[in-house]
């Protein structure tokens, strides 16, 4: 039985490998390759006369993500005209290939050469700053030495951005007396007095903490805080915890966010020496539609600790 499965299988990988035909050659390095990266150094200088000059008469550029069906492409005088738009709009424009990618040619049977891209292109929008940062796929289909397809694809969503960006536009209200700025200000000052349960209970049991000193994406959960809060009791004395200025929530529109932003003065007595300290602290808290308190950011240096 084994024998007959074995067969069948050495069967199937020979059926499997017999059906592969080759349709063509890939290069690593071609005269189309030469063509696609010249054009693509004159597009970055702006210089929109050699970028036409390495583009077919019947040039067609497409956006290979849109799902309009009926896209008729940019033409060849539409593309040399987006050239001067990026010089003038863009600075520090660069398309360089990601990291560890190369251009490919692929010479086809039918005669057919297409060169494939994967590139980023980086730039800052003049108007509005914002920063363009994206991967980019491109094919390039060349005919008589000269580029007639160029087929991309990469997100858009930030030109959506720059759009927006040339208006102003409200993204909710920012209060300076609020509920929730009455939680903040109950915990901290709970805190303060050494009532950590009370400071404790103005927060979600899923909460999750961060701070400045720790890496961007990892958190601590609500009994990893409850140990450090401990650990520092067992060598601090908190003497004061002062307002600066005064909080802000800010109840956005986008997401529905609710956040208070404060500012503080934490006083503290290292015990081993007696020696005063006077920390300054900055706290983002996020709150729920219950108001209670789901992630909390601090802003602080350790170092006045040392």
């Amino acid at each position: 039985m084994k024998k007959v499965f074995l067969l069948a299988c050495l069967m199937g990988m020979g059926i499997s490998f017999g059906q592969t035909k080759k349709n063509g050659t890939i290069f690593i390095e071609h005269p189309a390759i030469e063509t696609v990266n010249a054009m693509t150094d004159a597009f970055v200088a702006g210089d929109s006369e050699k970028v036409g000059s390495y583009l077919h008469e019947d040039f067609k550029s497409y956006n290979g993500s849109t799902p309009n069906k009926d896209a008729e492409g940019a033409s060849k005088d539409q593309f040399i005209n987006q050239v001067n738009f990026w010089k003038e709009n863009i600075s520090y424009l660069s398309i360089e290939p990601s990291a560890g990618a190369y251009p490919d040619a692929m010479e086809y049977k039918d005669g057919q050469v297409w060169v494939q891209t994967w590139n980023h292109l980086k730039g800052v929008h003049n108007s509005t700053g914002v920063k363009i940062d994206v991967p980019i796929h491109r094919m390039y289909r060349l005919k008589d030495g000269k580029i007639d397809m160029m087929v991309s694809y990469h997100n858009e969503r930030i030109y959506w951005e720059i759009g927006q960006s040339f208006e102003d536009r409200e993204n909710g209200t920012i209060y300076n007396h609020h509920d929730n700025i009455n939680s903040v200000r109950m915990a901290m000052h709970a805190f303060e007095h050494g009532d950590f349960e009370t400071a404790y209970s103005f927060f979600d049991e899923e909460a999750r903490f961060s701070n400045l000193e720790m890496p961007r994406g990892e958190t601590m959960s609500m009994d990893e805080v409850k140990n450090q809060d401990k650990e520092m009791i067992e060598k601090f004395e908190i003497n004061s915890i002062d307002v600066v200025g005064y909080p802000d929530y800010l109840e956005y529109d986008l997401r529905d966010g609710k956040t208070v932003q404060s500012w503080w003065d934490i006083r503290l007595t290292r015990k081993s020496d007696k020696k005063k300290i006077v920390m300054p602290a900055m706290f983002i808290h996020d709150f729920n539609d219950e108001g209670k308190i789901t992630s909390s950011s601090a802003y602080f240096s350790s170092k006045w600790l040392d």
